[in-house]
């Protein structure tokens, strides 16, 4: 169970079973961090979100360490972001490695994440419902409430297929012809993939710039996979911001 305070104090919790009823029966889980960690009593607020932009501020009822009951007293819907970021990313070896990325591109502000596989990796074991509970926590914990969409390992030949974003990108290390990630900082709607250890094959590349995608440096070191995910994330999240904040002065 993932909890923060957000600036009022109010403990907020994730909500996995959103209704419109104004009584809520909270799962186990947030129950007993309610009830046992926090002490909370009845008429003590708290906030609850469902990572799918609504934000609930509410008391508490009955006070059961199994099933906390709520009533909500205030609604907010938080609209989506104006920009929309995709990151592909190549599955890794190393399940750290893979988890640290999606918490820290979870906490940059990504609205989706799809685990590549590509022709240079073999499929890894995706352990789904851990990586969901490493993205739900990272959103708690940068007071967030959309929760990135969470793809299962998906075919690069299928994402470059399906991919619906008006800016498709792919970082890659060959000697060929690249723009700047930082070129696509204001764009609204961007995806990127970001290749393996031993990098996208020149096949895949090939495939991508012939499917609309722009090849893309990210500076002069090579970085590790997930380590060129957040930078890429960073760029392009971030400078976005800083563009339309200095924009709207």
């Amino acid at each position: 169970m993932f909890f923060i305070f957000t600036p009022m104090d109010l403990p907020i919790f994730f909500l996995d079973n959103y209704s419109a009823s104004d009584i809520l029966t909270l799962n186990e889980d947030t129950s007993r961090h309610i009830v046992q960690v926090l002490r909370m009593k009845p008429l003590e607020k708290l906030q609850l979100t469902d990572g799918a932009g609504n934000l609930l501020t509410a008391e508490v009822m009955d006070g059961h360490k199994k099933k906390c009951t709520v009533r909500v007293v205030s609604r907010e819907a938080i609209p989506k972001k104006k920009q929309q970021v995709s990151v592909g990313i190549a599955l890794l070896k190393n399940t750290n490695r893979l988890e640290w990325f999606l918490e820290k591109a979870t906490e940059i502000g990504v609205t989706e994440i799809i685990p590549l596989l590509s022709d240079r990796i073999e499929k890894q074991h995706f352990r789904y419902d851990r990586m969901q509970q490493i993205l739900i926590s990272a959103m708690m914990q940068s007071k967030q409430v959309w929760l990135p969409v969470l793809h299962e390992p998906t075919p690069f030949g299928k994402v470059i297929e399906t991919s619906t974003y008006t800016t498709k990108l792919i970082g890659h290390c060959e000697e060929l012809p690249k723009a700047s990630v930082t070129d696509f900082r204001k764009n609204l709607s961007v995806q990127i993939l970001i290749g393996p250890e031993g990098d996208f094959t020149a096949e895949e590349i090939s495939l991508a710039l012939n499917s609309d995608f722009k090849a893309v440096t990210l500076g002069d070191t090579r970085l590790r996979t997930e380590t060129a995910g957040v930078v890429a994330a960073t760029i392009l999240v971030f400078m976005f911001l800083i563009t339309s904040i200095y924009f709207s002065i």
